[in-house]
């Protein structure tokens, strides 16, 4: 079943909904789940949150991408729980990618909430802008990175890089998404 028909399933708040997503999604959402709280079990609690937060979600949104729809939803209930959790801890590869970008960005600063989420989206639509521009396993590798948190040496294998070159590319990007920002203004 592709997402288009899932989504008419969740509209039409059909259980199946929920059945038909979880087999076509459940890996990739346990993944990322993992990946920001290094634990299996915390993970599959979190993805079947997940599924509730796309039932709750469905209507009235209607999600052009089902996948990055359901991850997102995934990932942020993982934040939540691993900062529950984790109060100066750092243990997952998670946070480990997030402080690699940040630092190399300059983003530790302390903001307003109101600046936070206007700043966040201008951001996120010039991170948006900058990996359009990248070739195609660039992006892959600093979308797989940054985003779902995989570790750099399962990311090296995956893409047949070494993980030495991985971490190095990886490295290059964060300075050129620095120039992009400073270049825009947002740094």
């Amino acid at each position: 079943m592709d997402d288009r028909q899932i989504i008419e399933l969740f509209w039409e708040r059909s259980e199946r909904a929920v059945e038909e997503l979880a087999a076509r999604y459940e890996r990739l959402l346990f993944s990322v789940a993992r990946n920001v709280l290094g634990n299996e079990e915390d993970a599959a609690e979190c993805v079947n949150d997940a599924y509730l937060g796309v039932w709750n979600a469905i209507p009235p949104q209607r999600p052009d991408h089902l996948a990055a729809f359901a991850c997102r939803i995934a990932k942020n209930l993982s934040l939540k729980r691993y900062r529950s959790r984790q109060a100066a801890k750092r243990s997952s590869f998670y946070e480990v990618s997030l402080e690699e970008l940040g630092q190399d960005l300059g983003l530790a600063a302390e903001l307003t909430p109101v600046q936070e989420q206007t700043d966040a989206g201008e951001l996120g639509r010039e991170i948006s802008r900058f990996l359009d521009g990248l070739k195609e396993k660039d992006r892959i590798l600093f979308v797989r990175r940054y985003w779902f948190g995989e570790p750099v040496g399962e990311l090296a294998g995956t893409l047949g890089l070494t993980q030495n070159n991985a971490s190095v590319r990886l490295s290059r990007l964060r300075g050129k998404l620095r120039s992009h920002l400073e270049k825009e203004g947002l740094l």
